[in-house]
């Protein structure tokens, strides 16, 4: 049944378009094309960019967030792509102005698109070794490389990582990678900003995918290597720190953290001095993204801004144990913090003075719940208010998990108890 609606004078609208409409529960996008007016869906099919303010390019409408296009005619996509399609609405020019009519003369069309690999997080299986990455932002003429002191000490921080901890390595070079700049999405709409981001998800040749890849999936640790250029981090660092906003803005527009239970740590050089500069604009960028910091979160070389003979400072570095050492000890404290979970809440008085009972949350899961999965694995624990409800509003909390220990307890009942506590965590955290 036609619900007609009267929009204006001819004369008042033609001043107007493109310009948006809201009818009853409509949002509708107004054009003047080929001497007539037109009407679509001003909600994009891709994220709801406001198509009324894209720019027109004869019958198509391109979507000012992410360039999807639309006919203004038929609301259908361009050719290839005209299954995609927002709804088209009548429109009616009379004596006494232009009419439109609220139910549309054809729907809105989906069409359904594979998730995107980036959008399928995953969790390292309990018990699997740990899983660190380094990123190198140094850059340099690769046909003519040079001697770098933060990719040598990124080196021996993964070399330690994987020979005396045991842990899976996998090193990402920016210089090698070909990525295109941010483009600044969220300066038109805080939605427009994406995960993953539009350009990864527009350009197959964008090689930004592998980093977004490691720090979201896979690394249980980040290790970041940086020299220092004019009193900052590198320009590839940079550079790559806009697109990483996309991770940021998950939290900012849905309240959604990418990076759960991840450590990142840090090793600025350079023969400039300002490291306390750069480390604290690291350190407040990645807490952003949600990453967590092990104590002494970095670790820097500089001989400051007299000793600009930068020959010497590389002997230095490359003949330095102490700076070695130091890029081993860093790696270990990153991983140490990992297998320390920090998702792990403990309660009650220290050690010394605690009898064989640990109470404990794990963020993000009900202990009810964590007390089912335990259970499933063999292991029985106390899970609630534990008959003390004061205490339980002094703590800020609803209930808490209770494991006992006594006389009987083996090492392995500990095992089995830290095993399937990371479990609960995996499944339900």
């Amino acid at each position: 049944m036609a619900s007609w609606h009267r929009l204006g004078a001819r004369e008042e609208l033609l001043g107007r378009v493109p310009c948006a409409i809201k009818l009853e529960r409509q949002q509708i996008a107004l054009f003047h094309h080929d001497g007539r007016f037109r009407a679509i869906g001003n909600r994009c099919n891709h994220k709801g960019g406001p198509l009324c303010e894209g720019e027109v390019r004869g019958e198509f409408v391109m979507c000012p967030w992410h360039a999807w296009e639309y006919s203004v005619v038929t609301g259908k996509g361009p050719a290839g792509y005209e299954a995609e399609a927002v709804p088209v609405f009548a429109v009616e020019e009379r004596a006494d102005g232009v009419y439109l009519d609220s139910d549309p003369v054809s729907p809105r069309h989906l069409v359904r698109h594979e998730p995107h690999p980036l959008t399928v997080l995953t969790t390292r299986p309990a018990g699997a070794p740990p899983r660190v990455l380094g990123l190198s932002t140094t850059a340099m003429d690769a046909l003519n490389p040079r001697f770098s002191t933060s990719d040598h000490l990124l080196g021996v921080a993964l070399d330690h990582a994987r020979l005396r901890l045991g842990a899976e390595t996998r090193l990402i070079r920016l210089n090698e990678l070909q990525f295109r700049p941010c483009e600044g999405n969220y300066s038109k709409a805080a939605h427009a900003c994406t995960w993953p981001c539009a350009i990864t998800e527009r350009d197959p040749e964008d090689q930004l995918t592998g980093v977004y890849e490691g720090l979201v999936q896979w690394a249980d640790v980040v290790l970041v290597a940086t020299p220092i250029r004019w009193g900052q981090a590198s320009a590839l660092y940079h550079r790559m720190a806009e697109r990483l906003n996309c991770i940021q803005n998950q939290i900012t527009i849905h309240n959604r953290c990418l990076i759960g239970r991840k450590v990142a740590a840090f090793i600025v050089t350079g023969g400039q001095d300002n490291v306390q500069g750069v480390v604290g604009s690291l350190l407040t960028f990645w807490a952003e993204l949600g990453f967590h910091f092990p104590q002494f979160p970095f670790i820097a070389h500089s001989r400051g801004w007299d000793a600009e003979d930068m020959e010497t400072n590389v002997r230095v570095v490359q003949a330095s144990d102490a700076l070695a050492m130091a890029a081993g000890e860093l790696a270990e404290r990153a991983v140490g913090m990992l297998a320390e979970r920090p998702w792990i809440t403990q309660y009650g008085p220290p050690v010394d003075r605690r009898a064989g009972i640990v109470s404990f949350n794990v963020e993000g899961v009900h202990p009810h719940d964590v007390a089912q999965i335990l259970d499933f694995e063999g292991v029985a624990i106390r899970a609630g208010h534990h008959c003390c409800q004061p205490l339980m509003r002094r703590l800020g909390v609803l209930a808490t998990n209770r494991a006992s220990f006594y006389l009987y307890t083996l090492p392995e009942d500990v095992e089995r108890l830290v095993a399937a506590v990371d479990l609960a965590k995996a499944r339900l955290g």
